[in-house]
């Protein structure tokens, strides 16, 4: 009789361990039911809101400084391709070299350096150097320069004016 009290209290603590393991698995059984959440709050979503429309007015600000600039560019190209002027300040560079002479149409065979400015293009350049009556054309330049590509000059490159 004593295995029997012996393992009758054992049974019964086992029993209730049971009982407490199934409510506990239950529970979690439960909680996989539903979804886990870090959602946003009320504010977060707010505040959200608040910095897209922040964003989105800036980049409208910006869209409109960036069309007024290119109108402007526009007009100013507009303008100056009417007169065979260069626009203001795109006067052709003196020669480079120190103590040399400028290119002139006596010049026969000679070169001169150019350095491409900012808005310059090929009919540009060859403007410009009208205007100091040094007639050039677009094909000399090109002849001067293999490999010369008018739709890729740069602000910086060298290129060279030959004499006419």
């Amino acid at each position: 009789m004593a295995k029997l009290r012996t393992s009758s209290p054992a049974r019964e603590t086992q029993r209730k361990r049971i009982s407490e393991l199934s409510k506990e698995i239950d529970g979690l059984r439960e909680q996989m039911g539903k979804p886990s959440g870090n959602y946003a709050e009320k504010d977060d979503l707010k505040r959200l809101g608040e910095a897209i429309k922040e964003v989105d007015k800036k980049r409208l600000e910006d869209y409109d400084k960036i069309r007024t600039d290119l109108l402007k560019l526009s007009n100013t190209l507009k303008s100056t391709a009417g007169t065979g002027k260069p626009p203001k300040g795109k006067e052709p560079p003196v020669s480079e070299t120190p103590g040399a002479e400028k290119a002139t149409p006596a010049d026969k065979g000679t070169f001169e350096p150019y350095v491409v400015q900012s808005g310059d293009t090929l009919d540009a350049i060859v403007q410009a150097y009208k205007a100091k009556n040094i007639k050039i054309t677009v094909a000399q330049i090109l002849k001067a320069n293999p490999g010369l590509v008018p739709e890729k000059l740069h602000v910086g490159q060298k290129i060279v004016i030959p004499a006419p």
